[in-house]
């Protein structure tokens, strides 16, 4: 009874984990796709605990794996109650490599196990054993790396023949652990090396990637590390850990290709291209492209209150100043004078995919509000008023313009369509891809400077005054 009851479970597991994507795909579900999947985990784990046998023996060491759940539940749940949102994609970032670092020291243990039990390992397990090893290093180091420069912990750091170096290391590692695989290298010290390859090449991956890049970077490694986890899954037999790990990795993978798309470029141009690196000249310095316009908050309160339609484009700058509800009581504001609130959602605002979904959702602005970039663009050149609220790269004309521009061809929300642009900003510098915005410059635009959060408390205390 007890050897069926555990493939059952993993299967009610299974089913979890699948529906709980599905949810997540919706802004309505979301939450719930996820209590979903974090039961389904809750009963695989319980279940694998209390009813796993080998060879009729119960699991060994509970004590210690019951220990290590509860450390691991408390600094998870203290490091996401405290998080601030700005600083979500670092989080995913580094939870993303601790995922990364116990996938690849599955494959560690493992290969030690067979060694020290004299085991002949199949072709197959082998191989589980060393992608396991390799994708889950390369997805720690690089996670990592990527959570040092969300940060600002850490720059990019470029130096000459860097792509040659990378690609030269690549092919070695995988070389040795080909090697492995096939049994032509073997033992402790070759494993070791091979992890430290591994290590060293998931850093020089991410190192020269440009800021503006993260989100597809943080995509690509949680694919990483979901297809190292499906390998685990495949070592241990554990069917549950298998389908997981696909889930996640196809998951990934998918979601990168999208925000690719998104840019308009491939995933080896984001891997290669040094998009959103350091600015130099007239680009980061933001006023030579030609003069601009101010605005109050009080003209711009009066024009948004007589507007019929205003659609409000958020970015990180909004995340930042931890102003989205200050942002949804100005949508409300606006809303009692009968004006039309939208919010425009670019795919790569922010610092990760979705950032300013869950930042508006954190605020309870309503899910039919959020606009994605292929449906509100129709409706801009008959907006009254954009308000461009702390985003930058996303609402570059350039994209279209210039071709010299390292954003050409990106689609971008249409805000200059609109009859009239308001752009909150600190300063006229320039964006996380480091270019100026011609957009600051078009005649129906004008910049709101300030925090963002006191200019939108200014900008509702002037619309309640209209």
């Amino acid at each position: 009874m007890i050897d069926g009851l555990l493939p059952i479970l993993y299967l009610i597991a299974s089913v979890t984990f699948i529906l709980g994507i599905k949810m997540l795909g919706s802004p309505k579900t979301a939450r719930a796709g996820n209590l979903v999947a974090a039961a389904g985990m809750v009963i695989a784990i319980v279940g694998t605990i209390v009813l796993y046998r080998h060879n009729g023996q119960p699991l060994h060491n509970v004590t210690w794996i019951l220990a290590a759940l509860a450390v691991g539940t408390a600094i998870g749940w203290v490091m996401a109650m405290r998080v601030k949102m700005t600083a979500m994609p670092q989080m995913v970032s580094f939870f993303n490599g601790m995922g990364g670092a116990c996938a690849a020291l599955i494959s560690i243990l493992e290969y030690k196990s067979a060694i020290a039990g004299g085991l002949a390992a199949s072709t197959g397990h082998s191989l589980a054993t060393m992608a396991g090893l390799i994708i889950g290093a390369v997805s720690f180091s690089g996670s990592i790396i990527a959570y040092l420069k969300l940060e600002d912990r850490l720059g990019d750091i470029r130096f000459g023949a860097q792509q040659l170096v990378n690609n030269g290391l690549l092919v070695a590692t995988i070389a040795v652990g080909a090697a492995m695989v096939i049994g032509s290298m073997s033992g402790i010290s070759t494993l070791y090396i091979l992890t430290a390859m591994a290590l060293v090449f998931g850093i020089l991956f991410v190192l020269p990637i440009g800021g503006a890049d993260m989100p597809v970077v943080i995509s690509l490694l949680n694919s990483f590390t979901g297809v190292a986890a499906a390998c685990g899954g495949f070592l241990y037999d554990n069917m549950v850990m298998l389908i997981g790990g696909i889930l996640v990795g196809s998951a990934g993978t998918i979601l990168t290709v999208v925000m690719c798309n998104s840019m308009n470029r491939s995933l080896l141009n984001v891997l290669i291209g040094n998009f959103g690196g350091a600015a130099s000249g007239a680009s980061s310095g933001g006023s030579s492209a030609g003069s601009y316009r101010e605005v109050s908050a009080a003209d711009a309160a009066v024009m948004m209150a007589y507007a019929k339609q205003v659609v409000i484009v958020p970015g990180y700058g909004l995340a930042v100043a931890q102003a989205q509800h200050v942002c949804h009581q100005l949508e409300h504001e606006l809303e009692g004078k009968g004006v039309t609130v939208k919010y425009a959602i670019h795919p790569v605002a922010g610092r990760m995919p979705g950032h300013m979904n869950v930042l508006l959702a954190e605020a309870d602005v309503a899910y039919d509000k959020l606009v994605e970039m292929e449906e509100i663009n129709s409706e801009f050149p008959t907006t009254d008023v954009v308000l461009v609220v702390g985003a930058n790269d996303v609402v570059n004309p350039a994209a279209k313009t210039d071709p010299t521009s390292p954003i050409y061809g990106m689609p971008i929300l249409d805000a200059e369509l609109s009859r009239q642009v308001i752009i909150m900003k600190r300063s006229m510098k320039a964006g996380y891809a480091g270019i100026d915005n011609e957009l600051f410059y078009r005649p129906n635009a004008a910049m709101l400077f300030g925090d963002a959060k006191a200019s939108l408390t200014a900008l509702v205390n002037e619309v309640k005054q209209v």
